[in-house]
């Protein structure tokens, strides 16, 4: 039987450049897994809506299909909002399986591309010293989401032998003014800012300005599309869709990515 489709779930913005993450994410998966139904769909801001992206799929007789949160900073919670926008589209179409994956999360394979930004971003600034990091993280985050991103700053810092303070920008933790401060007062002054964050969002944008304003000597971008995000969005969408497999029923999954277990 055919693969169920895959279906990527995300807040939207009014700036085009954060949904173009996710179509540039759809494009790669396309490009990796032709077979496989791909396409991303916004909780808000700008379509297509999860509703206009299902009705489409309906209407073309797809009968299964799962959703993969692009959180990165949840491991086990889905934002309350990606569960009312799937129960909505159940309601709406109640004829068709759905399943819902777990977010992306802090896994640790992603600090490969959040280290090369940040490289990309200190080479721009033509900075010439670096005695201390900070991980910026997007928000909000589960308790167990917070554990993980927290364990990510110091493998981060031990991986470079720096300091690395955490910061999220909702609250949870400080925020990245007050873990540059906490670096300058151990004596560290030229601080970079690694952003874990998939797309240059407006939790993105604040919390670059801030860095800047307080003294960062550079703040990477995004991490945005990379292979290791296409293998992880992968490997979300096969462990979620083993549930809606019958007894009877097998499917087989040309790619099956590698990507490290969180913990």
């Amino acid at each position: 039987m055919a693969a169920p489709a895959l279906v990527m779930l995300t807040h939207g913005s009014t700036d085009p450049h954060v949904g173009e993450v996710s179509h540039h994410l759809r494009y790669g998966l396309q490009t990796i897994r032709p077979t496989l139904e791909v396409n991303a769909a916004f909780i808000d801001h700008c379509p297509p809506s999860a509703l206009q992206v299902v009705s489409h799929l309906a209407g073309r007789g797809i009968t299964e299909i799962v959703f993969v949160p692009l959180q990165l900073a949840t491991v086990t919670d889905h934002d309350p909002s990606v569960d009312a926008v799937v129960n909505k589209v159940r309601e709406s179409h109640p004829s068709i399986k759905f399943a819902v994956a777990r977010p992306l999360g802090p896994e640790a394979c992603l600090l490969r591309p959040l280290d090369e930004r940040l490289r990309s971003a200190l080479g721009t600034s033509h900075a010439t010293e670096i005695d201390g990091l900070v991980l910026s993280a997007e928000g909000p985050c589960d308790v167990r989401g917070l554990g993980m991103l927290a364990r990510r700053a110091r493998q981060w810092g031990a991986h470079h032998r720096l300091p690395c303070q955490l910061a999220m920008g909702d609250g949870s933790s400080p925020n990245v003014a007050a873990a540059i401060e906490s670096l300058n007062s151990q004596g560290r002054r030229h601080v970079g800012v690694g952003s874990f964050f998939l797309a240059p969002d407006l939790g993105f944008d604040a919390q670059a300005r801030l860095a800047l304003k307080h003294g960062a000597i550079a703040v990477s971008s995004p991490i945005g599309v990379d292979d290791t995000v296409l293998d992880l969005i992968l490997a979300r969408y096969a462990f979620a869709a083993m549930d809606l497999l019958g007894d009877d029923e097998q499917f087989q999954l040309d790619h099956e990515p590698q990507v490290s277990s969180v913990g």
